[in-house]
């Protein structure tokens, strides 16, 4: 195939992404009492389901901290057409989401074809890891970090005399970029496989760059989180964790290829 061709075939690829996109961002367009009462505002209400368990777990401890039944945030728009807005900034978001995995499937089937063999054969069923990943990170996100950041930074005063009301877009602005985020930064696995099958990264070299690694998920974490010290260590702790786990999955890809793993 010639170059513009290949340009011909990356167009349709993405012209069907685009379309399965917008296929279900008219569906969470539509279903918006599910989107928003249920799934997006969920988390700045006492009654979700993280807070319950904290809050029975504080009973386990015997550590009534633990347990904040009194967060349900005053949420409030100010702009008159914002929340006709975020209905369709919230529904493009949740089609972008749910397409993910078709996406990938998409951009998988554009590269298979320049793939030697042996390359098609260490990445199959990536297209299944890496979306599980994808939502890993997404459900990671918004059951434990958001709701702990969204309690953390709702509830907290300077003073009494100062009453919080959340803005709309400051709170989906919240929600989004941590789930979001999250749940890319979750392929780092995928990544690392990757990378050490064709030999650019070793176990050696990621157990020795530990403290770039650390400097360098700490700096991530403060631009993919709100601006606060709170959200950035809560998203950078399972990043470093992740990290972790990837040197051991580059430890046992390293030794399927013979590479040099030295300790």
């Amino acid at each position: 195939m010639t170059f513009w061709e290949h340009l011909e075939e990356l167009r349709w690829h993405l012209i069907r992404s685009i379309v399965a996109v917008l296929l279900l961002a008219i569906s969470a367009f539509l279903a918006r009492d599910i989107l928003f009462d249920q799934i997006l505002l969920a988390p700045s209400s006492s009654s979700f389901i993280t807070h319950r368990l904290f809050c029975q777990l504080s009973v386990y401890l015997n550590s009534p901290g633990m347990c904040l039944d009194n967060i349900d945030l005053k949420i409030i728009n100010i702009a008159l057409s914002g929340q006709f807005i975020a209905h369709m900034y919230i529904s493009v978001m949740a089609g972008l989401i749910l397409a993910f995995p078709y996406i990938l499937w998409e951009f998988w089937r554009f590269i298979k074809p320049a793939l030697l063999p042996v390359e098609k054969k260490h990445s199959r069923g990536a297209v299944v890891m890496a979306s599980s990943l994808f939502y890993l990170g997404l459900l990671f996100s918004y059951f434990l970090i958001v709701p702990l950041t969204i309690t953390f930074l709702g509830t907290y005063q300077v003073s009494l005399n100062v009453e919080n009301q959340i803005a709309l877009r400051s709170y989906i602005n919240t929600v989004m970029s941590l789930s979001f985020a999250v749940g890319l930064v979750f392929e780092l696995p995928i990544v690392v496989y990757f990378l050490t099958k064709i030999g650019v990264l070793t176990p050696h070299l990621m157990k020795n760059g530990r403290k770039i690694a650390l400097i360098l998920i700490l700096l991530i974490s403060a631009i993919i989180t709100p601006a606060d010290i709170f959200s950035m260590i809560m998203v950078a702790i399972p990043l470093y964790l992740l990290f972790e786990i990837s040197i051991t999955i580059s430890a046992r890809a390293s030794r399927k290829i013979s590479l040099p793993d030295a300790v």
